[in-house]
Formats: C-alpha cells, sequence, structure tokens
C-alpha cells in the first residue's frame, strides 16, 4: 500500500489513534508540525487536526473525508515524515526531496480508548427510531428494531446516506432537485435518498427511478403510493433513452452493468449533473481489450485478468470524469464481506476541466491498449477531444 492507501483505510475503519506529521518542507514562520487524532464531540466522530507553531497550537475538527483528503496533501506535497499509530499497525511514512515513499510497517505501540470501540455507531437513520420505507419493505419492525437479518441492508443504506450528507452542500436548495436512479432495482437505497432529502432534510424533489424490469417498477410505484412519497416515481425504461428532464441535479446508478454505467454517466455529464454516484457493475468491456506484454505474467490468469480489468475500467472513468470537469473520488461503499461489488465512484461538479491529465491518461490507456466506451460517448458527442 502507499501512502493514500494507509490514510485511506485506517481513517474508513475508524482504527486511527494518532498521527504525526513532521519535516516540513517549506521552513517558514508557519506552524511546523501537524498532530491528528480522533475525538467525538454530540456522539460524532471527528478527527482534530492540532497545528504547532512555535508558541501556540490551533485546532480544527473535520470529517472523516477531509481528514482523508487533507492528510494525504499533506504527506504527499508538504511534509517529509509522518507517523501513524493504529489499532492493527504502526506506519512510519518518509517522503525524499524527490517525492519517493519509504514506508516502515510495524507492530502497534498505542492503544486504542473509549473513542471506537465502546460507542454505539451513530446512523443518520438510527436504530430503534420508527422509520415508515424500513418498516414497509422488512428492515425494521413497528418498534424501530432492525431485523437481524437485515442488518447488512441497513447498515448499507446509512452508508449510502452518509456519501449523500457529505456533498449535499454542493446543491442549491432552494430549489425543486431533480434527481435519477438507474437501475433501481427494488429501490431500498431510492427510498432512503427520497427519505433524507424530504424528511430530514425539508427538501423538494423529484425523484425518478428507472428499471427494464415493468414488475419491478409497479411494485415500486405501489410503494411509493402507500408511503405517501407525492414526489418519488417509477419508469420502465433505460437512461439512454430518458428525456423528461432538461437537466438533472443528481444521478444514481448502483450495479448498472457494463457499459449502462458509462451511459448513465455519459447522461450526467448531459445533464450538467451537480452530483454522481454510481457503483458499477460487471466490468466486461475492457475484459477482451487489456493487452499487456509488461503484464502478461498477471493478465494470463482470468481471474486476476477480470479484477484487473474492473479496476482499469472505473479508473478510465474517473479520469475522464476530470478531464471534463468533475472532482471524484472511489469510495468504499460498504465492507467488502457484504458485497463483491463495494466501490463507488462519486463525482462533484466543479467546473474546471483538468486538461493536463489528458497525456497522462493517453499513455494510461496506450498501455493498456483499450478504448473506453464513455470516451467513445464524450467524443463522438464533441465534448472532448482525445
Amino acid at each position: 500500500m502507499n501512502s493514500q492507501e494507509i490514510v485511506k483505510n485506517i481513517i474508513e475503519k475508524e482504527e486511527l489513534i494518532q498521527a504525526i506529521l513532521s519535516n516540513k518542507r517549506k521552513k517558514d514562520d508557519d506552524y511546523r508540525k501537524v498532530n491528528i487524532r480522533p475525538i467525538l464531540i454530540k456522539d460524532e466522530l471527528v478527527y482534530q487536526f492540532t497545528y504547532v507553531y512555535d508558541n501556540k497550537e490551533i485546532h480544527k475538527n473535520i470529517s472523516k473525508d477531509e481528514a482523508i483528503d487533507k492528510m494525504s496533501k499533506y504527506i504527499n506535497l508538504d511534509f517529509k515524515q509522518c507517523q501513524i499509530y493504529g489499532v492493527e499497525n504502526d506506519y512510519q511514512i518518509l517522503i525524499s526531496k524527490k517525492f519517493k515513499e519509504k514506508i516502515l510497517k510495524k507492530k502497534p505501540s498505542k492503544k486504542l480508548g473509549n473513542i471506537t470501540h465502546n460507542r454505539k455507531k451513530k446512523y443518520i437513520i438510527e436504530e430503534d427510531e420508527p422509520c415508515d420505507f424500513l418498516m414497509y419493505l422488512g428492515v425494521m419492525n413497528k418498534e424501530g428494531m432492525v431485523k437481524s437479518q437485515k442488518r447488512d441492508k441497513f447498515r448499507q443504506i446509512n452508508r449510502f446516506l452518509e456519501m449523500v450528507r457529505d456533498v449535499e452542500n454542493n446543491l442549491d436548495k432552494d430549489k425543486e432537485l431533480k434527481i435519477i436512479d438507474f437501475g433501481c432495482g427494488k429501490s431500498y437505497l431510492t427510498f432512503a435518498l427520497y427519505y433524507y432529502l424530504v424528511k430530514v432534510l425539508n427538501l423538494k424533489v423529484n425523484i425518478i427511478g428507472l428499471d427494464l424490469k415493468k414488475d419491478v417498477v409497479e411494485y415500486c410505484n405501489q410503494v411509493s403510493k402507500n408511503l405517501g412519497y407525492e414526489h418519488l416515481s417509477f419508469q420502465v425504461g433505460n437512461i439512454g433513452e430518458f428525456n423528461e428532464f432538461d437537466q438533472v441535479d443528481i444521478v444514481v446508478t448502483l450495479h448498472a452493468c457494463d457499459t449502462a454505467t458509462d451511459m448513465a454517466l455519459f447522461k450526467a455529464i448531459c445533464w450538467n449533473s451537480e452530483i454522481i454516484l454510481s457503483v458499477p457493475c460487471c466490468q466486461h468491456e475492457l475484459m477482451n481489450q487489456v493487452k499487456s506484454e509488461t503484464l502478461k505474467p498477471m493478465l494470463k490468469h482470468g481471474i486476476i485478468k477480470e479484477r484487473f480489468s474492473s479496476l482499469a475500467t472505473d479508473s478510465a472513468r474517473v479520469n475522464l470524469l476530470e478531464l471534463i470537469g468533475y472532482d471524484t473520488q472511489i469510495i468504499e461503499f460498504i465492507e467488502t464481506e457484504h458485497t463483491p461489488k463495494n466501490l463507488l465512484i462519486r463525482a462533484i461538479k466543479a467546473n474546471n476541466k483538468r486538461e493536463e491529465l489528458l497525456q497522462e491518461y493517453k499513455a494510461f490507456k496506450k498501455f493498456l491498449n483499450i478504448e473506453p466506451y464513455l470516451e467513445k460517448l464524450l467524443v463522438d458527442s464533441n465534448r472532448i477531444n482525445i
């Protein structure tokens, strides 16, 4: 693992005990060291960054995702040394003048206090508080208790809503938000999104779930009607053929198979969507394209080639989104033991096309001998020139 992967893994698992950034590259009158530790504020886990000056200290508390981004940036750009104390391992990260990393992995030397192990996980939709759609869909009983066989689904729903909460400030909350969920299936997450935006945040929305199965759509429309979710409806259809809206604020596509994900991303770009949330599935497109003599010892094994092709597909998608003007993240959706498809692409409209990445992307696709479908859609529509 590189430093970014270590930081992401240890913070997302809530296993960070302490981190110390030192040996600053730029010797100035600013802070010279940063201490990082998790703390609880009103039952919410945040990360306290303590900036150490010669004669003072300044504390800033930030969220989990912000902590990952900020700590990674500091390691990559600002400091030559980082000491990380974790529950399972300690890491000493040394960065040379030429930004080469040396990572030393050690046995854990500190113990985690009460902050994680003795606290109850705080969810957006809390346990023991009856929630109408969760009761209707059989996740909760009428007392608000989560059924044991539905606990994984409950955790997945809350993890999804956490990802929405992290980016909700990018939305114009004074207007009616138009949202498309393609491949919605039985729609646990579609109902969760409606519940959070309407019942929790009191926003105006118009959400349409699209699915290719007529019986699924009929079922979901009946559930929505029974729950009184007036501005949530479902239609039989493919996102590539959906033209009911001229502009869409959020596009959600969870487990859209193969190039259906690319079409959904393309439509989101055409709609100038502010937020894209996509969990790709069945990335077969590049499986037959990927070819590299250098990687032959790895790619000659079918199962490894399949997994590598999936990662290459999502990497290409994210880079194309960045080229077109989105800030992107690839995030773990839920723990791997609960589903094999656990990566979520989150893209936020930033209006800053990063053309400096073009040569990097070209080298990437040339090395793997690939022509991604999303690239073709963008080139054919004159949205990008490669």
